[in-house]
């Protein structure tokens, strides 16, 4: 089993910039895919980003590529989103997720562990 637990969600002005954390224990870190994915009111979860296991290589979605970075320290089993110019429609439960199966890192299917979530909420 792998635990983990997403912090630094909060309330930002539009523009502003958020870092999310996800933060791994149990078992050991580095062989694991992350993502981040979120969830908006009333819609179904979405990919957001994703990192291989050993940090080669990032993915983004459409409406955060320029935007966010992922990024991941394996000493620290730690998992990072930053947030950049943010817009309103990046209001949402953010969501962290691993896994260790190969696969399209975009679906939500792929990931076997999931976070609690952070709420981030974008204000005009």
């Amino acid at each position: 089993q792998v635990q983990l637990v997403e912090s630094g969600g909060g309330l930002v002005q539009a523009g502003g910039s958020l870092r999310l954390s996800c933060a791994a224990s149990g078992r050991t870190f580095s062989p694991y895919h992350m993502g981040w994915f979120r969830q908006a009111s009333g819609k179904e979860r979405e990919f957001v980003a994703a990192i291989i296991s050993t940090g080669r290589n990032t993915y983004y979605a459409d409406a955060v590529k320029g935007r966010f970075t992922i990024s991941r320290d394996n000493a620290q089993n730690t998992v990072l989103l930053q947030m950049d110019s943010l817009k309103l429609e990046d209001t949402a439960v953010y969501y962290c997720a691993g896994t260790r199966q190969p696969g399209l890192l975009s679906a939500v299917r792929v990931y076997d562990y999931w976070g609690q979530g952070t709420q981030v909420t974008v204000s005009s």
